[in-house]
């Protein structure tokens, strides 16, 4: 938080002017960079209208919080209240969401959503904003865990009318979220004294604070239910022995009181993410408190839309790597660091809060958040620069915190078929095994293609659709790629083959012209009309998988030649070395080219390459066209 002091005292500063140069301030000191103008002018016109209305209910010493971050979150809540009930006299909260709006109307689709004049899109009914902040407390506030009664929440809209926001009332309204407007001011002032007494909530104030942070028992109740009921797992072999030396390093941990490192490597398919779902499910019915991480928005939000599609609040257990910056030590049981080959150098980037800055190691911050952290990730899956998840990196960071620390390979391959084949061909084709490309030698658990043109490819991947399969068409970053798309317009074919034309995948978190956001290109069957880059396709799986090498990895006189000038990817900068980048263009393409589970296509936009490809495959469009099913 910003600030915190009592109501009479926020007032008297309001009224000197001091407030607002404190909380600019701070918020410096905190964020790293200054408010904006339209967040300082929201503070003069609101934090006054808000102190005013508890004094003269009387409750001049109700403590104020101001600009409250939500525990594990990067949101902030405008106030929170903390003072004694008067009837209980049990610790007692309100959230205040504050907004200076004079009218607003409810979204014609939509009542959760409403439209401002102020902005071009929907924004979220304050009613449902300040709902989701009282849920969200409760699920990760130890304070409130267990007494959600403590707290609820209002929007007080100071400056409307009656008549500028009468549709927002259509909203639902409960003890977490009430509607108050400046037109009936008394309304708000009356709603503050049956939450709030006269005495001092100094001592309440200090009890939020100190609250425990982590998911409540009855979050982890809901997701112990969701996660089991959605999917029964059946856990083979290795993920067997990894989904066990995770429980028991976490028996172990709780007997003796110490932490352990569990690290379970795997290539595309191996099961990593099924085992991290299993985890959590069995943690969770455990009442052992855990959450789930990863480095990838696209991965992130694919795991919340499949664990939490019933239950929002189980969305909130799954968390960037990033979150957990300031996370007290070992305030968790369990981490489960998902797609850990994408962990960074640093949590932080250029809007981390200067207060965040710890100058710590991702890789540290992690395992010292939990008592067994876990580290599910694939090495050669490393496609950025500054990536760090390797498994000698995590060794060693246990090490020099003299943590024991165990590796658990995972060697079934439940992608691409379960095809061992076929991950071995890409691996030696791209030389990250040595030994030189192979023949492919078809089996019956993958099928492989080659396609002369990407016309040909995306006919022949339309019609493995026809038939009820999945697909989707994937490329290198070799084009540039359009990332602000005016409103009501199509998305730019970017990807240009000849007379080919086709968009990238949406940049961003809405639709785009029927094309879905970015997190679900792979999963969403729209997103077949446009080209994936790695950083959408990375950790998804679907049955036909289009692969366009682009002119960055070329074949030319028995080796593979790899052009840093091809690539139109921000991520490599003029100091990247030509090594990295020559094994982060290959590990892209392995990326690509493993994410079918029935068979591949692949095109090269280079003659030559193209021709060894057929040298190695023989398998061609033609050949194959009649030939659709999982074999």
């Amino acid at each position: 938080m910003l600030f915190r002091e009592s109501a009479v005292a926020v007032a008297a500063e309001c009224l000197s002017g001091s407030l607002f140069l404190r909380l600019a301030e701070q918020f410096v000191h905190v964020h790293g960079y200054r408010p904006s103008t339209s967040e300082a002018r929201s503070w003069e016109r609101s934090i006054p209208a808000l102190a005013n209305a508890l004094n003269e209910a009387g409750l001049d010493q109700v403590e104020i919080l101001l600009e409250y971050g939500l525990p594990l979150n990067s949101k902030r809540a405008d106030a929170v209240l903390a003072g004694v009930h008067p009837q209980t006299g049990e610790p007692s909260y309100v959230v205040v969401e504050l907004k200076q709006w004079s009218s607003a109307e409810p979204d014609d689709e939509d009542p959760s959503l409403c439209r401002v004049d102020a902005y071009a899109r929907p924004v979220l009914n304050p009613v449902d904003q300040v709902r989701a902040y009282c849920q969200y407390l409760v699920s990760f506030n130890g304070a409130l865990a267990e007494h959600p009664h403590r707290v609820s929440g209002a929007a007080y809209l100071h400056n409307a009318t009656e008549f500028g926001v009468r549709g927002l009332f259509e909203a639902e309204q409960d003890a977490f979220g009430q509607l108050f407007i400046g037109a009936r001011r008394g309304e708000f002032i009356n709603y503050l004294r049956t939450r709030l007494g006269a005495d001092s909530g100094a001592t309440a104030a200090d009890e939020l604070v100190a609250g425990k942070i982590g998911p409540s028992r009855q979050l982890m109740a809901v997701a112990a239910q969701e996660v089991r009921e959605r999917e029964q797992f059946v856990l083979l072999d290795e993920q067997q022995v990894a989904y066990r030396t995770v429980l028991n390093a976490v028996r172990r941990s709780r007997q003796s009181d110490h932490k352990e490192v569990v690290i379970v490597t795997g290539g595309p398919g191996t099961g990593k993410s099924v085992i991290a779902l299993s985890l959590l499910g069995e943690l969770y019915r455990q009442g052992t408190t855990a959450l789930h991480a990863t480095g990838s928005n696209s991965f992130t939000t694919t795991m919340r839309k499949v664990a939490g599609a019933r239950k929002r609040e189980v969305q909130d257990l799954f968390k960037y790597f990033n979150s957990f910056m300031t996370a007290e030590r070992n305030s968790l049981d369990v981490l489960i660091c998902d797609e850990a080959h994408r962990m960074r150098q640093t949590s932080a980037n250029r809007y981390t809060p200067a207060s965040s800055r710890t100058g710590k190691a991702q890789i540290e911050e992690l395992i010292d958040t939990a008592r067994v952290p876990v580290f599910l990730l694939d090495e050669h899956q490393v496609v950025r620069p500054g990536e760090m998840g390797t498994v000698a990196e995590i060794k060693a960071a246990a090490a020099s915190r003299g943590l024991q620390c165990h590796v658990i390979p995972l060697d079934s391959q439940f992608r691409c078929g379960g095809s061992d084949a076929y991950l071995r061909w890409t691996v030696r084709l791209l030389g990250l095994e040595p030994g030189g490309p192979i023949q492919w030698d078809p089996d019956d658990k993958m099928r492989l293609v080659v396609a002369d043109s990407p016309q040909d490819m995306e006919e022949f991947l339309d019609n493995c659709r026809a038939q009820g399969f999945g697909a989707r068409i994937s490329a290198g970053y070799c084009w540039k790629w359009s990332k602000r798309v005016p409103p009501g317009q199509a998305l730019p074919a970017d990807v240009v083959i000849g007379s080919w034309e086709r968009p990238w995948n949406v940049f961003g978190e809405r639709a785009v012209a029927g094309a879905p956001p970015a997190a679900l290109w792979a999963t969403d069957p729209a997103g077949f009309g446009q080209v994936g880059c790695v950083y959408t396709a990375q950790g998804f799986e679907y049955d036909w998988s289009g692969v366009i090498l682009g002119p960055d990895l070329v074949w030319r006189e028995g080796g593979w030649v790899t052009d840093r000038t091809a690539s139109k990817d921000p991520v490599f900068k003029k100091s990247t070395p030509d090594a990295d980048v020559d094994r982060l263009i290959r590990n892209t393409y392995k990326v690509l080219l493993t994410r079918g589970m029935v068979g591949t296509v692949v095109y090269s936009t280079d003659a030559a390459t193209r021709a060894k490809l057929r040298e190695l495959v023989h398998a061609d469009i033609n050949n194959a066209a009649s030939a659709h099913h999982t074999g």
